[in-house]
């Protein structure tokens, strides 16, 4: 048995938490609130800041699991000092570091498909935030890898399509896009994230590289029309939102704010190789079908 720490209590890190905890291992699961998992994972309520009081509660560590978040609208503020926090304690105590990222820092001009391999390039400040944190993570002085997903579906999961389309959608009403509706963009299931997260820190190869989480592929469109069908609802009336509507949503709305600098995504192909992670961590995609019926989930 082995001894992991997960820092966040999000979705994704109450998911690995419980993986962990289910092979038999003691797992301690940091949030500032000391959110728990299930009854074998140990909750510990604690800032992730506090590097020293991290390693304190960590001891015996293998490994540690950066799964914290920042609010969307205070990552530039909010996610440097947790990523220092937690870098710290890995680095007291020797722990390997597995940082849970995204794919924002490969920047607008990313070629697409992507591919763990590409350069980072970040073209968005919130790139640039993730950018850095994987910097630091590199720094540290313990091996560090990082999981790269790309927009969230799953229960509890919080993306551009879940926050801004999703809810209309199945209320029936008319629900507001950013981007090509016919666009093929990459959907990571929450909980695929986890299991790619628990595989990596089991890597036996060179350290200091990213994977890309296994991803299923649809557009906008035919993903609404595919949870329209499967929560039993009218099909979807999905409404374009310009340049100028976003910007106009911003000025009301902190969180609309923060979407015109991702909105790039959204208007081309997102494509995401992960055939990488799928040969050497043994994880693929789950469904979307799978994906689908677990965000409409209801707890």
């Amino acid at each position: 048995m082995s001894v992991f720490v997960v820092v966040g209590a999000g979705p994704v890190g109450r998911e690995t938490a419980r993986l962990l905890a289910a092979d038999g291992h003691e797992v301690r699961l940091v949030s500032r609130s000391g959110t728990a998992a299930d009854g074998s994972v140990i909750p510990v309520a604690l800032d992730a800041r506090d590097g020293d009081g991290l390693a304190g509660v960590s001891i015996g560590a293998e490994a540690v699991f950066m799964c914290a978040m920042a609010p969307y609208t205070k990552w530039p503020t909010d996610f440097p000092p947790i990523m220092e926090g937690v870098a710290e304690a890995a680095e007291k105590l020797r722990a390997r570091l597995i940082v849970l990222g995204n794919v924002y820092g490969y920047g607008s001009e990313a070629p697409s498909p992507l591919t763990a391999a590409v350069p980072l390039a970040p073209t968005s400040i919130k790139g640039r935030v993730r950018t850095a944190m994987w910097e630091r993570a590199l720094a540290a002085k313990v091996p560090a890898l990082e999981v790269r997903a790309s927009d969230y579906l799953g229960n509890g999961a919080g993306s551009i399509f879940t926050l801004m389309t999703l809810p209309s959608l199945l209320a029936g009403m008319p629900a507001t896009v950013s981007g090509d509706l016919d666009a093929l963009h990459a959907w990571t299931f929450t909980k695929d994230v986890a299991r790619t997260l628990v595989a990596a820190s089991r890597y036996s190869g060179e350290w200091g590289r990213a994977f890309l989480v296994p991803s299923q592929h649809a557009s906008v469109r035919s993903l609404s029309v595919r949870f329209a069908k499967l929560a039993g609802i009218a099909a979807p009336d999905l409404r374009v939102l310009s340049e100028e509507d976003l910007e106009a949503l911003g000025r009301e709305d902190e969180l609309m704010r923060e979407l015109p600098e991702m909105a790039y995504l959204y208007r081309r192909p997102c494509i995401v190789d992960a055939s990488d992670t799928e040969r050497l961590l043994g994880v693929s995609a789950s469904s979307l079908d799978t994906m689908i019926e677990d965000t409409l989930r209801k707890d």
